[in-house]
Formats: C-alpha cells, structure tokens, sequence
C-alpha cells in the first residue's frame, strides 16, 4: 500500500510539473508574441483603427486585442486587420515570433514595400491574404516554404517580376492563387498544372505573355480561371475542355488567336465566358451549345466568321449575347428567340443579312438590342413593341426599309432608339418621341413634343411667302412662316396680334414635305417672283431688321403671348443669367410653360453675342436629341432678341450639387444617370451629325435638369461644327477648369476636347465639388494615386453605394472619366465608346469598393 500511494503522489506532483511547465511556457510564448506585435505597431507610420488599443497596460494578453485570435493555450492562431486603415511595412514584423499562426489577413490596410524573406518561417500558415495593398518587387521565393498553404491572395497590389516555378513546388494543398492586377511579367509556367486541388486561378491584369499552358488542363477541380487583360497569344489549348467543374472563364483582352477549340463544348458547367477582345478567328463552334448553364457568352471585337450556329438556341439560361464587332455573316437563326431569359443581343458590326426575325418580340425580358452596321434588310418587325424590357434599341446603318412601326411606341422603357443610315420611309409615328432618324430619305414628318424650330428668315413682303428651311436631318420637318409685311412697330405687338399700323401677323406649319409636287410649285413661285419682290425685301430688312419667328404649340403666333407672360421682360421672371444674355421663365395660356434667354439691348448690338446668339439657332435647328434641350422657337429682330427652350424645372446640376438639401435628393443612381444622358448627347453630336457638332462648353453649368432630374445638354453658343477641309482653328473659349489642356496651345478644336471637358463634369457630378485639386493629383507619381481611395474623394453628403450594381456604376462612370481625362488627346476614348460603356453589361470590378485607389482604376484599360 504505501508503495503505491508514493507512486501516486510522484504521478500527481510530475503532471503539477508538467502543469507548471507547459503554463510558462504558454505565458512565456504570449509575452513573445505581444512584444512582437507592439514592435510592429511602433513601426508603423499611422494608424487609424482598432490597432491603436493594443496596449500591455489594458491586458497583458493580446488574445484579447483587436484582429487577434488564440488557441485555448494562449498563443496567436490568427492576425485579422484587413480593412484597417494604417501604412508601413512588413520589415519590422516578426514572423518566426508566430509558430502557430494559421491565418494572417492584412488586406487593404496601407501596407508598401516588399514582402519579407522571412515570411517563410509561418510553417503552419494555411491562409495568407495581403491583397489591395501597395506590396512592390518580387515574390520572395521562401513563401515556398509555406507547405500547408490553403489560399493565398497577393492581388491589387504592384508585384513586378516572373513567377518561379518554384514556387509551386510544396502547395501541394493549394485551393486558391489570386495574384491578379500586379505587373507580373514573362510566361505562365507550366508548372501550375501540379496544383491538382487549385479551385480558384486569378492571373488576369498582368504583362503575361506567351501562350496558355497546356498544363491548365491538368487542374480538373478548377471552378474560376481568370487571364485576362495580359499580353497572352497563340491558339487557346485544347485541354480547356478537360476542366469540367470550371463555371467561370475569363480570357479577354489578349492578343490569342486562331479558332476556338470545339473542346470548349465540354466545359458543362460554365456559366460565364468571355473571348471578348482578342484576335480570334473561323466559327463559332457548334459545341458551345452544349453548355447549357451559360449565363453570358462574350465574344466581341474579334475575328469570328461564318454564320451564327443555330445551336446556341439551346443556351436556355443565356442572358447576355455579344458577338459584335466580327466578320459573322448569313441570316440572325431564328432560334435565338428561344432565348427567353436575355436582356443584351449585340451583333452588330458583322456582315449579317437578311430580316430581322419577326419572333425577337417574343423576348420580353429584352433589354438591350443591337443589330447595327450590318446589311439587314426588309422592314422593322412591329412585334419589336412586344419587348416590353427594351432600353436600347439600334438598328442604324442597315438596309432596312418601309416604315417605322407604330407598335415601337409601346415601348415605353426605351431610352434610345436608332434607326438612322437606313431606307425607311413614310412618317415617323406620333408615338415616338425621341430617336435617331437621319440619313433616311423617305422619312417625313415631326416627333410629337418635339416641334421644329423656325429658322432665322429675311423679311419677306406682303405676298411672298418664306421658302421651308430644312434642317440636315431629313427626319425633321421644319415649320414654314408666311409673314404678311410687318410695320417698323412690330417688336410690340398687341394682345389682338396686330401692330399699331393694322398689320397682322400669322405663322402657318406645313404638316409635311413629303409631296414631291407641292416642294416644286413652292419653289417655281420664289424663284418667278424673287426678282420683283427683291428692293421691297431688302428695304423691310434694312427698316427691320430680321423678324421674329415663334412657334405656338398649336400653330399660331406666341410673341404676345410671351410679352404677357413676362410682362414685357420684367425682373421678377428672371431665373438667371446665361454667357450673353438673360434667362426668364413664362407660362404660356396653354400652360405649357417655357424659358426664354433673351439678349439685352447693348449686347444685341455686340457682334460677339449676336454671332453666339445665331450660333446657337443654326446648331439647335439642325441636332434632335432627348438629352438636348430642345429649342422651340426664337425672335430675331434687331429690337427684341431672344429663344425659347423648353422649360428645365430643376435648373443647372451645378446648382443642385451647391445646394445641400438638393445634392443629397440627387443619389448615386440619379448622378450616375446623368452622367450617362450627357455621354450620350456628346456621343450623337460626334458620331451622328454631319460635319460633327463640338459642343466646346461642357460643364455643371450647361447640364439642365427637369422635373424629373433627366439631364439635358445646354448652351450652344459657342459649338462649332467640324470641317475636314479646315484647319479648324479657334480663339479659347468655353468655362475655366473645363478646358482640354491642349487647347492652351494649339487652339485646334476637335472632339476629344469635349471628352476632356466630359471627364471633368463626370467627377464633379460625384465628387459633389469640382475635382481641382484632383486633376493636379492625376499626373502625380503612383504612390500619389495609390494613396487616394475612390471612396476618400466621393460626395461626403451622400453614403458609399451600398448596393453592388450601384457601386459598380460609379466606379465605370469614374474609370471612364479618368481615361477621358488623359493629357495626350489622342488616348483619350471617343465619346461613342464612352457612351456604349455606360450602358453596357456590368462587369464585376474585383475591388471592395471602399479599397479602390484611384491609381487601380486610372491603370486599367479602357
């Protein structure tokens, strides 16, 4: 017995030891620990969160203190600060004080410089995330060491050199590589295909270059491959189609070539797919049909020829459909209306022929529709009126002929419509207010809502009526005016519409001048009677002046009407003042209520205004818009000069982004949108006028808002159309801080001036004040930009987009302006790209929005 109780009491007082041991041992490994973390901290050159607690005085632990966690014997198993705003190095952090680290995630929180060798030492590290950092220089070949490696993320930083092959030598464990937007450089080694559990291969936004490795076919598990935006060319591998789990593919942006491999049709699972970019060629393989979970096949702005495959009507989950910009040609497959769930069908820039299949009206969740620069033929299905969805609609520059179908005014979501370069006929329908039209010879007849503008007429005499002035879009009937001859008193008319003398005057529409007859009579009558008529013309003139010319909504003269309603220009109707004249707000006895921008006397007689003032006529007579105001009418006499637009309740964004209570009413959604309306005008002046309109004063200003906060392009006072034969040489003009840079010495106009100026407004409208001092920054080093997150430089009155397809609006809208912004003009993208970006499909930016540095967003391409 008492041998056995001693050798209980030895059990007892060896696990009291063992006890004892293990304790200091544990407290002695925290203390390291909390020495090691509060040495890193001293290091740090600001901090901005949590980890400025940490602190022995509150706790002689760190399990305790913000971003840490430990196991149950007290020794850190995980560092958490990502998102925490601070800035240093990793130099000072001593990784072999961690021997039982196991996750360690510093992302977004200001880190620069290399990544030390001696990160090597964290054996049991499994995750390691130090994405959206500013980390530069080589991947340090100890992260080798790293065997029980589960994910590893390093992206959005600035990563220079070639991956080593070996590196991969001991992942043996690895699920997920995100290395994407660094400049990585060289080839993608081969040796990734031993990574056999890989899930997740992000290598896209790098200067990869060289052809895909065969060897990405050996990752059987992988679900997401991500190459894009590199330099990579040659074939794509035919063992793409080994990866069967993969559901997302992205290989834009590269220079790969030849066909795409029939291969492809195996992948079962994918749901995205994107060749768009690239300089592929042949068909479309038939096989792609056999991925029937696609959700959005990309294939634009490549080489792909021969007709659309019929196959891919079998891609029921299909929602988005691109493949413009080809050599496709041959009939649109009627199959491709089986297609129920789509909401974008881009073909245009092919080669397709034949009709628009009448069956595309079955596609009601249709919202963007672009068959545009191909040789389409027969007339324009009225089914179209069926797609309820519909936003876009562009069909310009094909063959399409007959006549506009009235059932496209039952869209009532359309927000652009095209249909110009065509060989339609006939009126436009009443039910259409708004559209593209031009280059259409048969087209007669005016859009309802938007009448056409009285054109500046000499004063005719008594008998000769005024020749109808047509404006350049054959679209557009413009009112003709048939004056009476008019006493010298006629600036004032009286509430009867005649002059003191007894003279009344009537303007008359013609409804149309589509009657080839009626145009030639008109003529043969001016032309015999020009002769007697000519000194009593040009006396009235010289008396005169021009006459005034307004158009009533209902035909009949309104310049009393106005004198009424402003009570002949008096003060309290005033609503501002514009560059030469001032603006009034009057009511008319219809209700209908409009602005006038009347010069004042002194500068009626400044040849400057008077030249701005017709300026404005002659462009706003000629363009038809929804996102430009819209010019009903004018007075141009040498007593009383003014023009009536339509009415702008909300006045200038400039405006509304100075006023407190309206910059918050004016969300994310409502700024991003008019920036879209703003690209969109500029887009149609440069792209669809001929000569092209420059607007040369693009600003906060000239952005008109209505009731209901759609934008309108104002102030045309100083645009200029482009002629090809000139040099098209200018004096400065247009407002301080929105002028392209190149302007200040060359002095030659041209369109990506407006694209500058475009860019500066786009910041504006979100950064809620004018972007000065940022614009300075943009040509700053990278460390400068890096520095600067999207979200620091937003409009602080309003809250970071919490929905995701918001944020990602704003930062394409932002993106976009950056590159518009560009100092060589040259570079800068063309108002058209700029305006079919905005619409398009969302692309998932892989930033978390609050991460987003400028720098990120000016480096990526366009």
């Amino acid at each position: 017995m008492a041998s056995s109780s001693g050798l209980l009491l030895k059990v007892i007082m060896w696990n009291i030891f063992l006890f004892f041991t293990m304790t200091s041992i544990a407290t002695s490994q925290s203390f390291s620990e909390s020495q090691s973390l509060l040495k890193w901290k001293a290091s740090l050159e600001y901090i901005q969160s949590e980890v400025s607690s940490w602190n022995t005085s509150t706790t002689s632990s760190p399990c305790k203190w913000f971003g840490i966690t430990c196991n149950q014997a007290g020794s850190i198993t995980e560092i958490n600060l990502s998102h925490s705003p601070m800035s240093g190095k990793l130099d000072n952090f001593s990784f072999s004080s961690f021997p039982n680290l196991v996750r360690f995630n510093l992302a977004n929180s200001g880190l620069y410089g290399a990544i030390p060798a001696h990160i090597g030492a964290l054996s049991k590290l499994t995750h390691l995330n130090l994405s959206r950092n500013i980390l530069y220089s080589k991947l340090p070949l100890t992260l080798a060491n790293l065997t029980q490696i589960v994910e590893l993320d390093i992206s959005h930083n600035s990563i220079i050199g070639e991956l080593d092959p070996y590196l991969f030598t001991n992942w043996t464990k690895l699920t997920s590589l995100q290395l994407q937007d660094n400049s990585l450089i060289g080839n993608i080694p081969s040796a990734l295909g031993s990574l056999n559990k890989l899930n997740f291969l992000r290598l896209d936004s790098n200067q990869f270059e060289g052809s895909i490795p065969s060897e990405i076919g050996y990752l059987r598990n992988l679900v997401q491959l991500g190459l894009s935006q590199n330099i990579l060319s040659g074939p794509l591998p035919v063992t793409l189609g080994y990866l069967s789990s993969l559901t997302t593919l992205f290989l834009y942006s590269n220079q790969l070539n030849n066909s795409i491999p029939s291969d492809v049709g195996n992948l079962k699972n994918l749901v995205q797919l994107d060749l768009s970019y690239n300089n592929l060629s042949g068909p479309i393989p038939p096989a792609i049909g056999n991925c029937t979970n696609l959700m959005s096949l990309l294939i634009q702005r490549n080489h792909i020829s021969r007709t659309i495959p019929h196959e891919l009507g079998r891609l029921l989950q299909l929602q988005e459909l691109d493949l413009s910009s080809n050599q496709l040609f041959g009939e649109i497959p009627v199959e491709l209306v089986k297609l129920s769930n789509l909401t974008k069908l881009s073909l245009n820039e092919n080669q397709l022929s034949g009709k628009v299949p009448l069956e595309t009206g079955r596609l009601s969740n249709l919202v963007n529709l672009d068959l545009s620069r191909n040789n389409l033929s027969g007339p324009i299905p009225g089914e179209l009126g069926n797609c309820s969805s519909l936003k876009y609609l562009i069909l310009n520059n094909n063959h399409l002929n007959g006549s506009i179908p009235s059932e496209l005014g039952m869209l009532t979501k359309l927000q652009s419509l095209d249909l110009s370069y065509n060989d339609l006929k006939g009126p436009i329908p009443q039910s259409l207010s708004f559209g593209y039209f031009s280059n259409n010879k048969g087209l007669c007849g005016g859009f309802k809502g938007f009448p056409s503008p009285v054109a500046i007429v000499p004063s005719p005499a008594a008998i000769v009526p005024s020749p109808p002035v047509i404006v350049a879009s054959p679209a557009v009937i413009v009112p003709t005016a048939i004056f009476p001859s008019p006493a010298a008193d006629v600036a004032s008319p009286t509430s009867t519409g005649r002059t003191k003398k007894g003279h009344k005057i009537v303007i008359s529409i013609t409804v149309s001048l589509c009657g080839t007859m009626f145009l030639a009579c008109v003529c043969f009558l001016l032309i015999s009677r020009r002769k007697m008529t000519k000194i009593q013309i040009d006396e009235e003139t010289r008396k005169n002046g021009d006459l005034f010319s307004i158009w009533n909504y209902d035909g009949r003269i309104a310049y009393e009407d106005i004198i009424k309603a402003t009570e002949n220009f008096d003060i309290k109707y005033c609503i501002g003042t514009g560059g030469y004249g001032s603006v009034y707000r009057a009511e008319l006895p219809t209700g209908k209520i409009v602005a006038l921008k009347k010069l004042h006397g002194l500068e009626g007689e400044n040849p400057a205004y008077l030249k701005s003032f017709r300026n404005e006529i002659s462009v706003l007579t000629e363009i038809r818009h929804r996102n430009i105001v819209k010019l009903h009418g004018f007075c141009s006499h040498q007593r009383c000069m003014f023009l009536v637009y339509e009415y702008m309740e909300r006045g200038s964004l400039f405006c509304i982004l100075n006023n407190e209570i309206e910059a918050v009413e004016l969300d994310w959604i409502k700024r991003v949108n008019i920036i879209k309306a703003v690209a969109h005008a500029l887009c149609y002046m440069h792209h669809d006028c001929t000569p092209p309109i420059i607007h040369r004063d693009i600003s906060s200003n000239n952005v008109l808002l209505d009731s209901e906060l759609k934008a309108c392009v104002s102030d045309f006072g100083t645009a200029r159309l482009l002629d090809p034969d000139s040099s098209n040489r200018t004096i400065l003009v247009g407002t301080y801080g929105y002028i392209a840079p190149e302007l200040a010495y060359s002095m030659i106009v041209t369109e990506k001036n407006d694209v500058y100026s475009f860019g500066v407004m786009t910041l504006e409208t979100l950064m809620g004040r004018h972007p000065r001092e940022l614009l300075s920054s943009l040509s700053s080093s990278s460390s400068v930009l890096k520095a600067i997150k999207l979200n620091d430089v937003l409009d602080p009155r309003l809250p970071p987009p919490a929905d995701q397809l918001v944020a990602q609006d704003v930062v394409s809208a932002v993106m976009l302006a950056l590159a518009c912004l560009r100092s060589n003009p040259q570079s800068r993208p063309t108002m058209e790209c700029v305006s079919r970006k905005l619409v398009a499909s969302r692309r998932l930016f892989p930033h978390p929005f609050h991460a987003i540095s400028l720098w990120q967003l000016k480096e990526l391409e366009m």
